[in-house]
């Protein structure tokens, strides 16, 4: 008899929660994780430590840029940069013994060492081979490479998003390449903390994929905080030269060469699927051309008893997206109905203004020869807002013309990754937005936006 209903190889956010959720439906669940803390690249090396860095960072930024204005007068503080890093640790070591809690609470067995599947059924873990009815792939993502551009964390002058978060100290000037998520988070907290920092981007457009008018004005307030920007650039070459590094770029629209020095350079050009050492191509577990797992609508893989989700498998590469599936093949595995709802997915950048989104820009609804009418709302018509030097963004609210169901929601202001979720919840159970307009939000508060938008969408907005 195999030992283990279930075997998830590794503890990233789609690991643990599968795992934890797997156990609380009365299966018997080991998780193979390799490191020496659970939690994955998000606890470790990812979301968790990077989002401690913008906050201090924006901390930072207050006490210089907004303190005197509120009359809080004093000597502006200056960076410890070891106890900034030694925050970031105390942080990190916080939510990753939680999850080693919830392991013990839950009778999940730890198996430490990097797997392989032998074959369906039977995962090796060192020298040891496990046997199980089911297996859950969950081995996340890598950070993409870029071809002419060697990095090297140790050395902290070419570093990806993991050698971003530790840098030796912080650099007088940085080159980011890449103008997505990683890319404009790190930037901007490197930029509060005094780097000059320039953004190289491949496209003639920050955020690819995002709502257009979003874009536009999120790179207009982060030019304001700094931040440089060089668009439509493709970058060939990156050279070290003692302790600082050449740039070297080409510019699409006339292909002129140019070339920028800085003491750091962070390569942030995306993620790719980490599935390397797991023996997929032995047990014939099928890959997209992109190297992703391919999975049915049930998140099997083209091999019996093995299962994949989060950042191997297609979709974005979020780590909600993956508790959400590692919670719904949990549910398959056990006999029940597991579900992920594709079309609320929220995404939100971290920086200051925060950008959160979900559902359908205008320029997805409208190319689908859908009507749709869209609600706008400026938070400089919010009270909440302008006390907190925030005020430069907006709430814009799809919905579709003729039913008025809410189609998609793109918010760039304070707290925007938490007011995002009440158009979540709204998607979720099929609300017009007539049903958000007419529903009372607290005043004073920045979610009064959402209820704004939400009314010019209708006969209009009150407070613009």
């Amino acid at each position: 008899m195999p030992t283990y209903d279930l075997i998830v190889i590794g503890a990233g956010p789609g690991g643990y929660v599968c795992a934890i959720r797997a156990a609380q439906l009365g299966l018997k669940v080991a998780c193979v994780e390799g490191r020496e803390t659970l939690g994955g690249t998000c606890l470790n090396v990812g979301c968790i430590p990077s989002k401690a860095l913008l906050h201090a960072s924006h901390m930072l930024h207050e006490t210089h840029e907004n303190f005197e204005k509120m009359g809080l007068m004093g000597a502006k503080p200056k960076v410890d940069w070891a106890k900034m890093q030694g925050y970031k640790a105390e942080t990190v070591g916080g939510n990753t013994k939680g999850i080693e809690f919830l392991f013990k609470k839950n009778k999940i067995d730890w198996l430490k060492g990097w797997a392989s599947i032998e074959a369906p059924g039977k995962v090796k873990v060192g020298d040891q081979i496990h046997e199980t009815k089911n297996i859950v792939i969950a081995s996340g993502s890598e950070p993409a490479s870029l071809k002419g551009v060697e990095v090297d964390n140790d050395a902290g002058i070419v570093v990806d998003s993991t050698g971003a978060l530790s840098l030796p100290k912080i650099p007088k000037s940085m080159v980011v390449i890449g103008a997505g998520v990683i890319g404009l988070e790190l930037g901007s907290a490197y930029a509060r903390l005094g780097a000059e920092v320039t953004v190289v981007e491949f496209l003639d457009a920050i955020t690819p994929g995002m709502d257009g008018e979003v874009q536009k004005q999120f790179q207009k307030i982060l030019a304001k905080q700094g931040l440089k920007f060089v668009l439509g650039a493709a970058v060939s070459e990156v050279e070290v030269e003692k302790d600082k590094a050449e740039v070297k770029y080409k510019l699409r629209k006339d292909d002129s060469e140019h070339e920028i020095k800085a003491e750091c350079v962070l390569v942030a050009t995306g993620r790719r699927p980490y599935v390397a050492g797991l023996g997929l191509d032995k047990i014939g577990v099928a890959l997209t051309d992109r190297g992703f797992i391919q999975i049915d609508d049930h998140w099997q893989t083209s091999a019996p008893g093995i299962y994949a989700i989060g950042d191997a498998v297609p979709g974005p590469m979020l780590a909600h997206k993956a508790e959400d599936e590692g919670m719904a093949v949990a549910e398959v595995i056990a006999g029940k109905h597991g579900h992920v709802n594709y079309d609320v997915i929220p995404g939100v950048i971290y920086t200051t203004p925060e950008v959160a989104s979900v559902g359908l820009t205008e320029e997805a609804a409208k190319a689908g020869d859908r009507k749709v009418k869209v609600g706008k709302f400026p938070f400089m018509g919010n009270a909440r807002a302008k006390a907190l030097f925030q005020a430069e963004g907006f709430v814009k609210l799809i919905a579709d013309a003729e039913t008025d169901r809410v189609l998609g929601c793109h918010i760039i202001g304070p707290n925007a990754g938490e007011m995002i979720h009440e158009i979540c919840v709204a998607m979720e159970f099929g609300a017009s937005a007539q049903d958000i307009a007419l529903t009372c939000h607290a005043h004073p508060t920045c979610s009064e936006a959402v209820r704004e938008a939400a009314l010019a969408c209708g006969d209009g907005a009150i407070h613009a």
